[in-house]
Protein backbone atom coordinates (compact mmCIF):
# COMPACT_ATOMS: atom_id res chain seq x y z
CA UNK A 1 0.00 0.00 0.00
CA UNK A 2 1.25 3.48 -0.85
CA UNK A 3 1.35 5.42 2.42
CA UNK A 4 -0.38 8.81 2.21
CA UNK A 5 1.08 11.90 3.82
CA UNK A 6 -0.29 12.70 7.28
CA UNK A 7 -1.30 14.58 9.27
CA UNK A 8 -2.92 17.11 7.00
CA UNK A 9 -3.60 20.61 8.34
CA UNK A 10 -6.67 20.91 10.52
CA UNK A 11 -9.16 23.12 8.71
CA UNK A 12 -11.78 23.35 11.48
CA UNK A 13 -15.37 22.22 11.95
CA UNK A 14 -16.87 25.22 10.17
CA UNK A 15 -14.47 24.92 7.24
CA UNK A 16 -15.57 21.32 6.68
CA UNK A 17 -19.23 22.39 6.64
CA UNK A 18 -18.42 25.16 4.16
CA UNK A 19 -16.67 22.64 1.91
CA UNK A 20 -19.86 20.57 1.93
CA UNK A 21 -21.89 23.60 0.90
CA UNK A 22 -19.58 24.07 -2.07
CA UNK A 23 -19.93 20.38 -2.94
CA UNK A 24 -16.25 19.71 -2.39
CA UNK A 25 -15.46 16.08 -1.61
CA UNK A 26 -12.28 14.91 0.09
CA UNK A 27 -10.96 12.34 -2.38
CA UNK A 28 -7.86 10.27 -2.74
CA UNK A 29 -5.87 10.53 -5.93
CA UNK A 30 -5.60 6.88 -6.98
CA UNK A 31 -6.62 3.31 -6.22
CA UNK A 32 -4.75 1.85 -3.26
CA UNK A 33 -4.46 -1.68 -2.00
CA UNK A 34 -4.18 -3.38 1.37
CA UNK A 35 -2.85 -6.85 2.06
CA UNK A 36 -5.75 -9.05 3.11
CA UNK A 37 -3.52 -10.46 5.85
CA UNK A 38 -3.83 -7.26 7.91
CA UNK A 39 -7.24 -8.62 8.93
CA UNK A 40 -6.38 -12.32 9.26
CA UNK A 41 -2.77 -12.76 10.43
CA UNK A 42 -2.60 -13.78 14.13
CA UNK A 43 0.98 -12.53 14.47
CA UNK A 44 -0.05 -9.16 13.09
CA UNK A 45 -2.91 -9.05 15.58
CA UNK A 46 -0.55 -9.67 18.51
CA UNK A 47 1.79 -6.96 17.24
CA UNK A 48 -1.13 -4.51 17.12
CA UNK A 49 -2.10 -5.34 20.69
CA UNK A 50 1.44 -4.60 21.84
CA UNK A 51 2.12 -1.49 19.77
CA UNK A 52 -1.32 0.11 19.94
CA UNK A 53 -3.45 -1.21 22.76
CA UNK A 54 -0.69 -1.44 25.36
CA UNK A 55 0.84 1.92 24.44
CA UNK A 56 -1.78 4.41 23.27
CA UNK A 57 -4.66 6.12 25.10
CA UNK A 58 -7.86 4.11 24.73
CA UNK A 59 -11.36 5.51 24.98
CA UNK A 60 -13.41 3.88 27.73
CA UNK A 61 -16.70 5.74 27.95
CA UNK A 62 -18.45 9.09 27.94
CA UNK A 63 -18.29 11.06 31.17
CA UNK A 64 -22.07 10.61 31.38
CA UNK A 65 -21.51 6.97 32.34
CA UNK A 66 -20.51 8.33 35.77
CA UNK A 67 -23.25 10.94 36.22
CA UNK A 68 -22.57 11.81 39.87
CA UNK A 69 -19.91 11.55 42.57
CA UNK A 70 -19.06 8.36 44.45
CA UNK A 71 -20.22 5.95 41.74
CA UNK A 72 -18.39 3.22 39.84
CA UNK A 73 -18.85 0.84 36.92
CA UNK A 74 -16.89 -2.21 35.77
CA UNK A 75 -15.19 -2.52 32.40
CA UNK A 76 -13.64 -5.70 30.96
CA UNK A 77 -13.68 -5.09 27.22
CA UNK A 78 -9.93 -4.56 26.83
CA UNK A 79 -9.11 -7.81 28.61
CA UNK A 80 -8.16 -6.06 31.85
CA UNK A 81 -10.56 -6.03 34.84
CA UNK A 82 -11.18 -2.34 35.45
CA UNK A 83 -13.25 -0.11 37.68
CA UNK A 84 -14.22 3.33 36.37
CA UNK A 85 -15.17 5.57 39.28
CA UNK A 86 -15.92 9.15 40.15
CA UNK A 87 -14.75 10.14 43.61
CA UNK A 88 -16.28 12.47 46.18
CA UNK A 89 -14.65 15.48 44.51
CA UNK A 90 -15.94 14.54 41.05
CA UNK A 91 -12.63 13.29 39.66
CA UNK A 92 -12.68 10.21 37.44
CA UNK A 93 -10.38 7.25 38.14
CA UNK A 94 -9.51 4.03 36.33
CA UNK A 95 -8.39 1.27 38.69
CA UNK A 96 -7.82 -2.47 38.69
CA UNK A 97 -10.90 -4.43 39.76
CA UNK A 98 -8.61 -6.57 41.92
CA UNK A 99 -8.33 -6.51 45.71
CA UNK A 100 -4.81 -5.81 47.01
CA UNK A 101 -5.21 -8.57 49.59
CA UNK A 102 -5.78 -11.83 47.70
CA UNK A 103 -6.70 -10.66 44.22
CA UNK A 104 -10.48 -11.02 44.53
CA UNK A 105 -12.63 -9.27 41.94
CA UNK A 106 -14.23 -6.44 43.88
CA UNK A 107 -17.23 -5.44 41.77
CA UNK A 108 -18.85 -8.32 39.94
CA UNK A 109 -21.58 -6.54 37.98
CA UNK A 110 -22.01 -6.64 34.23
CA UNK A 111 -21.11 -2.97 33.90
CA UNK A 112 -24.54 -1.83 32.73
CA UNK A 113 -25.13 0.83 35.36
CA UNK A 114 -23.01 2.89 37.71
CA UNK A 115 -23.37 1.70 41.31
CA UNK A 116 -22.83 3.61 44.57
CA UNK A 117 -19.15 3.46 45.49
CA UNK A 118 -18.62 5.57 48.58
CA UNK A 119 -17.24 2.29 49.89
CA UNK A 120 -15.98 -0.54 47.65
CA UNK A 121 -15.95 -3.65 49.84
CA UNK A 122 -14.19 -6.88 48.91
CA UNK A 123 -16.72 -9.75 49.06
CA UNK A 124 -14.08 -12.17 50.39
CA UNK A 125 -12.45 -10.52 53.43
CA UNK A 126 -14.14 -7.11 53.47
CA UNK A 127 -11.12 -4.97 52.71
CA UNK A 128 -12.71 -1.60 52.01
CA UNK A 129 -11.66 1.07 49.52
CA UNK A 130 -12.82 4.60 48.83
CA UNK A 131 -14.13 5.57 45.40
CA UNK A 132 -10.68 6.93 44.56
CA UNK A 133 -9.13 3.49 45.24
CA UNK A 134 -7.44 4.32 48.53
CA UNK A 135 -7.61 1.62 51.18
CA UNK A 136 -9.96 2.78 53.89
CA UNK A 137 -9.80 -0.15 56.28
CA UNK A 138 -9.65 -3.90 56.80
CA UNK A 139 -10.95 -6.31 59.45
CA UNK A 140 -8.46 -7.47 62.09
CA UNK A 141 -5.81 -4.99 61.07
CA UNK A 142 -3.72 -6.39 63.92
CA UNK A 143 -3.14 -9.47 61.75
CA UNK A 144 -1.15 -7.32 59.30
CA UNK A 145 1.44 -5.75 61.62
CA UNK A 146 3.35 -2.87 60.11
CA UNK A 147 1.30 -2.74 56.89
CA UNK A 148 1.14 0.72 55.29
CA UNK A 149 -2.45 1.28 54.13
CA UNK A 150 -1.35 4.08 51.83
CA UNK A 151 0.82 1.61 49.92
CA UNK A 152 -2.10 -0.74 49.33
CA UNK A 153 -4.50 1.39 47.32
CA UNK A 154 -6.05 -0.24 44.27
CA UNK A 155 -3.70 -0.38 41.31
CA UNK A 156 -4.32 2.70 39.20
CA UNK A 157 -3.96 3.29 35.49
CA UNK A 158 -3.21 6.57 33.82
CA UNK A 159 -6.53 8.19 32.98
CA UNK A 160 -7.74 11.40 31.41
CA UNK A 161 -11.15 13.09 31.20
CA UNK A 162 -11.56 15.69 28.49
CA UNK A 163 -14.38 16.95 26.29
CA UNK A 164 -16.94 14.74 28.03
CA UNK A 165 -15.00 11.48 27.44
CA UNK A 166 -12.83 9.24 29.63
CA UNK A 167 -9.61 7.58 28.41
CA UNK A 168 -7.01 5.36 30.01
CA UNK A 169 -3.60 3.94 29.10
CA UNK A 170 -1.49 0.96 30.08
CA UNK A 171 1.57 3.15 29.58
CA UNK A 172 2.38 4.91 32.83
CA UNK A 173 4.27 7.60 30.90
CA UNK A 174 1.31 8.61 28.73
CA UNK A 175 0.69 12.37 28.83
CA UNK A 176 -2.54 12.27 26.75
CA UNK A 177 -1.35 15.10 24.49
CA UNK A 178 -2.63 13.04 21.54
CA UNK A 179 -6.11 13.26 23.04
CA UNK A 180 -6.14 16.73 24.55
CA UNK A 181 -6.12 18.27 21.07
CA UNK A 182 -9.64 16.88 20.56
CA UNK A 183 -11.06 18.62 23.62
CA UNK A 184 -11.93 21.89 21.85
CA UNK A 185 -14.10 20.10 19.29
CA UNK A 186 -15.90 17.93 21.83
CA UNK A 187 -16.46 20.87 24.17
CA UNK A 188 -17.97 22.79 21.25
CA UNK A 189 -20.51 19.98 20.84
CA UNK A 190 -21.25 19.97 24.57
CA UNK A 191 -20.61 16.23 24.94
CA UNK A 192 -19.92 16.59 28.65
CA UNK A 193 -23.39 18.05 29.28
CA UNK A 194 -25.26 15.27 27.47
CA UNK A 195 -27.34 12.52 29.05
CA UNK A 196 -26.49 8.85 28.48
CA UNK A 197 -29.68 7.41 26.98
CA UNK A 198 -28.62 3.83 26.26
CA UNK A 199 -25.57 1.66 25.77
CA UNK A 200 -25.06 -1.80 24.36
CA UNK A 201 -22.10 -4.06 23.67
CA UNK A 202 -22.13 -6.07 20.45
CA UNK A 203 -20.05 -9.20 19.79
CA UNK A 204 -18.87 -8.89 16.18
CA UNK A 205 -17.19 -11.77 14.34
CA UNK A 206 -14.67 -9.63 12.51
CA UNK A 207 -11.25 -8.13 12.91
CA UNK A 208 -11.48 -4.85 14.82
CA UNK A 209 -10.13 -2.82 11.91
CA UNK A 210 -12.99 -3.88 9.62
CA UNK A 211 -15.42 -2.15 11.97
CA UNK A 212 -13.29 0.99 12.03
CA UNK A 213 -13.03 0.94 8.22
CA UNK A 214 -16.81 1.29 7.89
CA UNK A 215 -16.69 4.71 9.52
CA UNK A 216 -13.83 6.02 7.40
CA UNK A 217 -15.63 6.12 4.06
CA UNK A 218 -18.99 7.23 2.71
CA UNK A 219 -18.87 5.04 -0.40
CA UNK A 220 -21.10 2.41 1.21
CA UNK A 221 -23.79 4.72 2.60
CA UNK A 222 -26.10 4.83 -0.43
CA UNK A 223 -25.69 1.09 -0.99
CA UNK A 224 -25.48 -0.65 2.39
CA UNK A 225 -27.83 1.80 4.14
CA UNK A 226 -30.27 2.21 1.23
CA UNK A 227 -33.30 1.31 3.36
CA UNK A 228 -32.26 3.12 6.56
CA UNK A 229 -30.23 6.33 6.57
CA UNK A 230 -29.12 6.81 2.95
CA UNK A 231 -31.70 9.51 2.25
CA UNK A 232 -30.15 11.77 4.86
CA UNK A 233 -26.83 12.10 3.04
CA UNK A 234 -25.54 13.16 -0.36
CA UNK A 235 -23.63 10.41 -2.17
CA UNK A 236 -19.87 10.72 -1.92
CA UNK A 237 -19.71 14.30 -0.64
CA UNK A 238 -17.55 14.14 2.46
CA UNK A 239 -15.18 16.82 3.72
CA UNK A 240 -12.36 15.53 5.92
CA UNK A 241 -9.13 16.46 7.65
CA UNK A 242 -6.90 15.20 10.46
CA UNK A 243 -6.23 16.25 14.02
CA UNK A 244 -2.92 14.57 14.73
CA UNK A 245 -3.48 10.82 14.41
CA UNK A 246 -7.26 11.25 14.46
CA UNK A 247 -9.53 11.74 11.44
CA UNK A 248 -12.45 14.14 11.30
CA UNK A 249 -15.11 14.09 8.57
CA UNK A 250 -18.33 15.95 7.84
CA UNK A 251 -21.28 14.80 5.76
CA UNK A 252 -24.64 16.42 5.14
CA UNK A 253 -27.71 16.79 2.97
CA UNK A 254 -26.57 18.86 0.01
CA UNK A 255 -30.05 20.26 -0.63
CA UNK A 256 -30.38 21.43 2.96
CA UNK A 257 -26.85 22.82 3.08
CA UNK A 258 -27.51 25.11 0.14
CA UNK A 259 -30.36 26.74 2.07
CA UNK A 260 -28.54 27.65 5.29
CA UNK A 261 -26.38 30.62 6.15
CA UNK A 262 -22.90 29.20 6.44
CA UNK A 263 -22.02 31.95 8.93
CA UNK A 264 -24.71 30.60 11.27
CA UNK A 265 -23.07 27.78 13.26
CA UNK A 266 -26.37 26.70 14.84
CA UNK A 267 -27.97 26.38 11.40
CA UNK A 268 -25.01 24.39 10.07
CA UNK A 269 -25.20 22.02 13.03
CA UNK A 270 -28.77 21.15 12.08
CA UNK A 271 -27.72 19.77 8.69
CA UNK A 272 -24.20 18.42 9.21
CA UNK A 273 -23.07 15.16 10.84
CA UNK A 274 -19.47 14.95 12.05
CA UNK A 275 -17.58 11.68 12.45
CA UNK A 276 -14.36 11.44 14.44
CA UNK A 277 -12.17 8.36 14.21
CA UNK A 278 -10.21 8.53 17.46
CA UNK A 279 -7.05 6.58 16.84
CA UNK A 280 -6.73 3.70 17.21
CA UNK A 281 -10.14 2.19 17.93
CA UNK A 282 -13.00 4.58 18.65
CA UNK A 283 -15.60 6.48 16.66
CA UNK A 284 -17.62 9.53 17.72
CA UNK A 285 -20.58 10.43 15.49
CA UNK A 286 -22.03 13.86 16.23
CA UNK A 287 -25.46 14.04 14.61
CA UNK A 288 -27.52 17.24 14.70
CA UNK A 289 -29.53 16.16 17.75
CA UNK A 290 -27.68 13.23 19.37
CA UNK A 291 -24.24 11.65 19.64
CA UNK A 292 -23.08 8.05 19.23
CA UNK A 293 -19.79 6.91 20.73
CA UNK A 294 -18.37 3.53 19.77
CA UNK A 295 -15.35 1.76 21.21
CA UNK A 296 -14.06 -1.22 19.21
CA UNK A 297 -12.26 -3.65 21.50
CA UNK A 298 -10.24 -6.48 19.90
CA UNK A 299 -10.72 -9.95 21.35
CA UNK A 300 -9.07 -12.26 18.79
CA UNK A 301 -7.76 -11.72 15.27
CA UNK A 302 -11.27 -12.39 13.95
CA UNK A 303 -13.53 -11.09 16.74
CA UNK A 304 -14.14 -7.85 18.60
CA UNK A 305 -16.57 -6.18 20.95
CA UNK A 306 -18.20 -2.89 19.97
CA UNK A 307 -19.78 -0.81 22.73
CA UNK A 308 -22.25 1.78 21.47
CA UNK A 309 -23.26 4.71 23.68
CA UNK A 310 -26.04 7.08 22.67
CA UNK A 311 -26.01 10.54 24.23
CA UNK A 312 -28.93 12.98 24.03
CA UNK A 313 -29.19 16.61 25.19
CA UNK A 314 -31.26 15.79 28.28
CA UNK A 315 -33.10 12.90 29.86
CA UNK A 316 -36.55 12.36 28.28
CA UNK A 317 -39.14 14.37 30.16
CA UNK A 318 -42.29 13.04 28.47
CA UNK A 319 -43.58 9.81 26.96
CA UNK A 320 -43.36 11.47 23.54
CA UNK A 321 -39.70 12.31 24.07
CA UNK A 322 -38.96 8.76 25.23
CA UNK A 323 -40.69 7.33 22.14
CA UNK A 324 -38.70 9.67 19.89
CA UNK A 325 -35.33 8.68 21.30
CA UNK A 326 -36.23 5.00 21.37
CA UNK A 327 -36.97 5.13 17.64
CA UNK A 328 -33.62 6.76 17.02
CA UNK A 329 -31.81 4.18 19.16
CA UNK A 330 -33.57 1.22 17.56
CA UNK A 331 -32.84 2.51 14.05
CA UNK A 332 -29.17 3.24 14.64
CA UNK A 333 -27.96 0.64 17.13
CA UNK A 334 -30.22 -2.24 16.17
CA UNK A 335 -30.62 -1.79 12.41
CA UNK A 336 -27.98 0.53 10.94
CA UNK A 337 -24.98 -0.42 13.08
CA UNK A 338 -25.70 -4.01 14.11
CA UNK A 339 -27.77 -5.12 11.13
CA UNK A 340 -25.76 -3.35 8.41
CA UNK A 341 -22.29 -2.03 9.40
CA UNK A 342 -21.31 -4.83 11.79
CA UNK A 343 -22.92 -7.47 9.58
CA UNK A 344 -20.92 -6.19 6.59
CA UNK A 345 -17.72 -6.42 8.66
CA UNK A 346 -18.55 -10.05 9.53
CA UNK A 347 -19.18 -10.89 5.87
CA UNK A 348 -15.84 -9.32 4.93
CA UNK A 349 -14.09 -11.39 7.59
CA UNK A 350 -15.63 -14.60 6.30
CA UNK A 351 -14.49 -13.81 2.78
CA UNK A 352 -10.98 -12.82 3.80
CA UNK A 353 -10.58 -15.87 6.05
CA UNK A 354 -11.02 -18.05 2.95
CA UNK A 355 -7.56 -17.00 1.79
CA UNK A 356 -8.83 -16.51 -1.76
CA UNK A 357 -8.06 -12.79 -1.81
CA UNK A 358 -4.53 -11.52 -1.37
CA UNK A 359 -5.34 -7.81 -1.57
CA UNK A 360 -8.33 -5.54 -1.07
CA UNK A 361 -8.97 -2.50 -3.25
CA UNK A 362 -9.56 1.03 -1.97
CA UNK A 363 -11.06 3.64 -4.29
CA UNK A 364 -10.71 7.39 -4.05
CA UNK A 365 -13.75 7.63 -1.75
CA UNK A 366 -12.00 5.22 0.65
CA UNK A 367 -8.75 7.11 1.14
CA UNK A 368 -9.57 7.55 4.85
CA UNK A 369 -9.14 3.80 5.26
CA UNK A 370 -5.75 3.99 3.55
CA UNK A 371 -4.67 6.76 5.93
CA UNK A 372 -5.80 4.80 8.99
CA UNK A 373 -3.91 1.67 7.96
CA UNK A 374 -0.80 3.68 7.12
CA UNK A 375 -0.82 5.07 10.67
CA UNK A 376 -1.23 1.57 12.12
CA UNK A 377 1.63 0.34 9.95
CA UNK A 378 3.89 3.23 10.99
CA UNK A 379 3.38 2.45 14.69
CA UNK A 380 4.07 -1.26 14.16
Amino acid sequence: MDAPQFPRPTSGRRALAEALIRGEASLGTAIQTLAASVYTDPDRFEAEKTALFEKLPLLLAPSALLPKNNVAVTHDGYGVPLILSRDAQGEAHVMANVCRHRGTRLLDGDGDDAVPATRIVCPYHAWTYRSDGSLLGLPRADCFPGMDKDAHSLLRFRDFECGGLIWYSHDAAEDFAKIEMLGEDFDAFGIGAHHLYKRKTHAVASNWKLVIDAFLESYHVQRLHASTIADFFADGITAADCIGLHQRAAVGRADYLSQVDHDDWAALRRVVTYTYQIFPNAVVIVSPDYINIMTVMPQTVGTCLVEDFMLIPEAPQTNEAEAHWKRSWDLLDGVTFAGEDFKAAELCQRGLDSGLLQQVQLGTLEHGIAEFHAKVEALL
